[in-house]
């Protein structure tokens, strides 16, 4: 095992966001934004032992609105920039996104630094790793690369980003999970809503009947105990999110099937998929910042009985 020693420091910018402040944080961030269960993840996906955690160094982007969700926590530990991520839905295109974020962190990091001297700068090592733990089947381990999205297959890869995706679903990835209790605790949450929401009970009874579980059965009990209002309000948004994602890939192929006339059938179904998911976006921040259905309906020029089923599922 690895002991402990001292991080170098980075001069990033240091920010653990207040889940309390907004929706946008989702339970898996909530979790994890103290230091000691970020620092307990990473001792068990590597193998550590590290027991400082003013040695790490939180870097958590701020993420967009529904359906736009960024990384979950990213941090830098002796040298290296970990970005952590939750996902409930399987996409290949993590690897882009990935990309993104730690282009995000760079300039941050680099930012009061002279980058066209002969002096050659130092930046932290990164590392992506994915927690799923959707509904969809997938092994345990996957190793998803950004060369797999290239329009060019090339001999010679000139910038290539790999993002490790691990499936933490009840049965997946059993020494991590024996590593990491809170890792394991968090699964069994996400089982639990899940369960209840199977027997079609009701999605704000069934969060509230999952908390009060893993607290009296000593799941996540301090966590839940303390956030018990946070966590209920999260998970309805984050579930209602699963809801709306689903109802659009099926609602929302009528219109992609219409201009697959034109394009192709399967690249109509993507069409009418993306267009749906961004209205869902339009429609939820409109929600969000107080308006009516009734104004929601006259700005986006949906029907009320539209706007109804995409806001209740």
């Amino acid at each position: 095992m690895v002991k402990n020693r001292s991080v170098k420091e980075t001069g990033i910018i240091t920010d653990v966001p207040n889940a309390a402040r907004n929706y946008k944080d989702r339970i898996f961030r909530m979790v994890f934004r103290e230091k000691k269960a970020l620092l307990a993840l990473y001792n068990a996906m590597n193998e550590t032992d590290y027991e400082n955690e003013d040695d790490l160094k939180v870097t958590t982007l701020e993420s967009a609105l529904y359906l736009e969700m960024k990384n979950d926590v990213s941090f830098v530990l002796y040298d290296e920039l970990l970005l952590y991520e939750h996902q409930s839905t399987k996409n290949p295109n993590l690897p882009l996104r990935n990309l993104f974020y730690v282009s995000d962190v760079y300039s941050e990091l680099t930012k009061d630094l002279f980058l066209y001297g002969s002096v050659q700068v130092q930046i932290p090592e990164p590392k992506f790793v994915v927690f799923y733990n959707g509904l969809e089947n997938m092994q345990e381990r996957e190793v998803l690369k950004l060369s797999s999205l290239y329009a060019k297959k090339a001999e010679h890869i000139s910038l290539e980003l790999e993002t490790l995706v691990l499936n933490v679903n009840i049965g997946y990835n059993k020494i991590l999970m024996e590593r990491c209790r809170q890792l394991s605790d968090y699964a069994q949450f996400v089982s639990e809503v899940r369960k209840r929401l199977s027997k079609k009970i009701p999605l704000s009874e069934a969060v509230n009947e999952a908390v009060e579980d893993c607290i009296q059965r000593g799941i996540l009990a301090e966590f839940l105990s303390k956030n018990r209002a946070e966590v209920i309000k999260v998970s309805i948004y984050e579930y209602d999110e699963e809801k709306v994602k689903r109802m659009f890939k099926e609602e929302c192929m009528k219109l992609g099937m219409e201009q697959g006339k034109q394009l192709g059938i399967e690249q109509g179904k993507q069409i009418g998929i993306e267009q749906g998911i961004e209205q869902a976006r339009v429609i939820f921040r409109l929600y969000i910042s107080g308006k009516s259905e009734e104004d929601i309906a006259r700005e986006t020029g949906e029907t009320i009985e539209m706007i109804h089923k995409v806001l209740k599922g």
